[in-house]
């Protein structure tokens, strides 16, 4: 019986353990993020994104060293585990699968941003562009000249809750085509829009009424709660 406990014990601990995230790791906010950039003598930045996204945009001096790619392991290996590095991804997820594989190489110092690039970009820290990526202002505004009610999703293609929302979204626009005008657009596709409505998660439904913002919901809902708003 003793020896069962102890080995029901082991394995709580060793579980416990496993759960427990990496004291190398610090998940910081967008300021104090660019403080320790700033007084980091040649900082180690990667963009863990895509090398799509990283060519769209990206925080100056950042590599792009693609966590879904084959060869995350061996690039990352080039740099310096005794000093900081700095990671970042869109919203935070990818980051942080990456800053918990960095510590398990043996990185010792790893500052993982919170919320990612969308969040860096919502503070205002992102260099002005006059770009413009996907629709501008006076066709988003021409959305929502309607005499119906305006739903308007902002959702990626790479993000969890979207793809769980994403099918009953679709199945609304048909549903409810007639009564509220439901439009969907990717945010990846349309950053200019994002940046200009401050836009710093996925997903992001806005429910729009004669032009005006009468609801907001940020992150995932269901669709019995999503039609009690409409």
């Amino acid at each position: 019986m003793k020896k069962i406990i102890s080995i029901l014990l082991i394995s709580l601990l060793f579980i416990s353990c496993k759960g427990q995230t990496s004291k190398a790791i610090q998940t910081i906010d967008v300021k104090t993020f660019a403080e320790k950039l700033q007084t980091t003598e040649k900082p180690q930045l990667l963009d863990v994104r895509t090398p799509e996204e990283y060519t769209v945009e990206h925080i100056t001096n950042a590599t792009n060293v693609n966590w879904n790619g084959s060869d995350f392991i061996t690039k990352v290996s080039n740099y310096d585990k005794a000093k900081p590095i700095f990671v970042y991804c869109k919203v935070g997820g990818r980051s942080g699968q990456a800053a918990e594989k960095l510590a398990e190489l043996g990185f010792t110092t790893i500052y993982n941003l919170d919320g990612g690039i969308m969040k860096w970009n919502a503070s205002g820290m992102a260099q002005p562009s006059n770009k413009i990526i996907g629709i501008c202002d006076q066709e988003f505004n021409e959305l929502l000249k309607s005499d119906k009610k305006v739903m308007i999703n902002f959702y990626a293609e790479w993000c969890a809750p979207c793809k769980k929302m994403g099918p009953y979204i679709i199945k609304m626009q048909e549903e409810m085509k007639g009564k509220i005008n439901i439009v969907r657009l990717d945010a990846d596709k349309n950053k200019t829009m994002v940046d200009k409505l401050k836009l710093d998660t996925l997903p992001v439904i806005i429910l729009y009424e004669n032009g005006k913002e009468v609801w907001r919901n940020i992150g995932y809902i269901t669709e019995e709660d999503l039609k009690k708003h409409l």
